[in-house]
């Protein structure tokens, strides 16, 4: 569904507790209502979004800034930003920059940096439960073709293509919805929903609010694309590594080696990504010892996240062995199966929109304008991920570094605006210069001041 007016307040008053064509059941008053409850509820993520990038832009209306105003908020540890006492990189030495947010704000730009309404988070949230539902029914598809298929003709081989092809698509999708929900609609309308955001994805993985937590972390620790943990830790830092030697002769063993690391697990929904992150959060309390908040708050989270995993899991056994007849054992021949291709679709939207969007060989592609001299690449890539709103992600990722909470995912953005519009605002962003700073220019801030310039070249002759 793409909506055609821009993602502006509604003007009307809604009666509270009014239904809408986007629930069956919640209204966009409830949903406020609740989100300025899970807010307060979760400091630290309020503490987080203090350091993100675009945060003293945001509305005061908005429902973290709120809660940061009522409650004692205290960054520090994992939630606050790595820097001297000069307020610089230790690794760069640069100055935390400021994002170049237009102003006075130009008319064809304003729906780029308005905050989704109410109504459209719950959209996004019942499109990824739709995903979910879509996934678990592909899984039933794949038991009944292998039980049933081969009196009709149908072999294991096709029975297990027709699944596969259909839950990596799904899986790709489930990603990008993911990434969308993140920065546009933290929480969901009923708490049921923070359980099925990528149960396929791996049998441990993080819950929904350590998915937000960790990934509000890479924005606030890295502001430049080709700048890596520049502020800070970035907990996605492991998944660049085998990236950076793209130049070294060695690149050509450690790069191809990028989507094996993913579908291990060292993505954002995987085991060994929970791992880490765990690891990490919450910041010890005195004398080591764990945090108060890890016993009352976190670790229930985790506990009732992974029985739910691993109950689905368990599902999925009984389905290939009692459901096919055969003994309980054998289950983990069709566990095996169902779980390749659901990694390898989380594994392919990763590697996207983690390695080639931070990556120096597709930055530098971009700033040659490849819409124009790779027209039929660009085609095929956005259909394979879904559409050029899709694409627009890979195309814009420091766009969004630059704002991830006021602009939100271009994906997102492309949901209700349509790919087109949000293209051509963020070749515009991009001639602005996306950030305010005085130190000297980054090599991916040359890049985008080349590309911003020939793509508009490109479309003022086209006028």
């Amino acid at each position: 569904m793409v909506s055609k007016e821009p993602l502006l307040p509604t003007h009307a008053a809604k009666a509270k507790n009014k239904h809408t064509k986007f629930s069956l059941i919640y209204g966009a008053d409830e949903y406020l209502d609740e989100l300025a409850k899970k807010y307060e509820q979760y400091d630290e993520l309020v503490a987080m979004l203090e350091g993100a990038p675009d945060a003293g832009h945001i509305d005061a209306q908005d429902p973290a800034k709120k809660a940061a105003k009522k409650g004692s908020i205290k960054a520090g540890g994992i939630t606050a930003q790595d820097v001297d006492d000069g307020g610089r990189s230790k690794k760069t030495q640069r100055a935390i920059p400021t994002p170049n947010i237009p102003e006075p704000m130009p008319t064809e730009l304003a729906f780029m940096f308005t905050k989704i309404s109410p109504e459209q988070k719950m959209y996004m949230w019942n499109i990824y439960t739709l995903i979910f539902l879509l996934e678990a029914l592909d899984i039933v598809l794949y038991w009944a073709l292998l039980k049933f298929g081969p009196a009709w003709g149908i072999s294991f081989g096709v029975s297990t293509a027709i699944y596969g092809f259909l839950m990596i698509c799904l899986c790709v999708q489930n990603v990008y919805i993911l990434h969308d929900v993140i920065h546009g609609a933290t929480f969901p309308p009923y708490d049921w929903q923070t359980y099925i955001t990528h149960p396929f994805a791996d049998f441990i993985s993080l819950p929904w609010m350590d998915i937000i937590m960790e990934h509000n972390r890479h924005h606030n620790s890295t502001f430049d694309l080709l700048n890596h943990g520049e502020f800070g830790w970035d907990p996605a830092s492991w998944l660049y590594t085998l990236q950076e030697w793209t130049w070294e002769w060695y690149g050509w063993i450690t790069v191809p080696l990028v989507p094996f690391w993913h579908f291990a697990g060292a993505s954002d929904t995987g085991g060994l990504f929970a791992m880490l992150w765990w690891s990490k959060f919450p910041d010890a309390g005195p004398g080591g010892k764990c945090d108060k908040s890890f016993y009352k708050k976190w670790l229930p989270v985790r506990v009732k996240h992974v029985m739910f995993t691993l109950s689905l899991w368990a599902c999925v056994w009984l389905l290939g062995s009692l459901g096919m007849g055969l003994p309980l054992s054998e289950g983990w021949r069709f566990v095996m199966w169902v779980s390749i291709f659901t990694r390898a679709g989380f594994s392919s939207a990763w590697v996207f929109i983690t390695n080639f969007n931070h990556s120096h060989l597709w930055n530098e592609f971009l700033a040659g304008d490849p819409d124009r001299t790779w027209p039929r690449l660009h085609s095929f890539m956005a259909t394979i991920l879904g559409g050029r709103h899709r694409w627009n992600e890979m195309l814009f990722h420091d766009v969004h570094h630059m704002c991830p909470g006021r602009i939100g995912a271009m994906s997102q953005r492309g949901r209700f605006h349509g790919w087109e519009k949000v293209h051509d605002a963020c070749v515009e962003i991009l001639s602005r210069g996306l950030w305010l700073s005085d130190d000297a220019e980054t090599k991916m801030e040359k890049h985008q001041k080349k590309r911003s310039m020939l793509v508009k070249s490109r479309k003022s002759i086209r006028a």
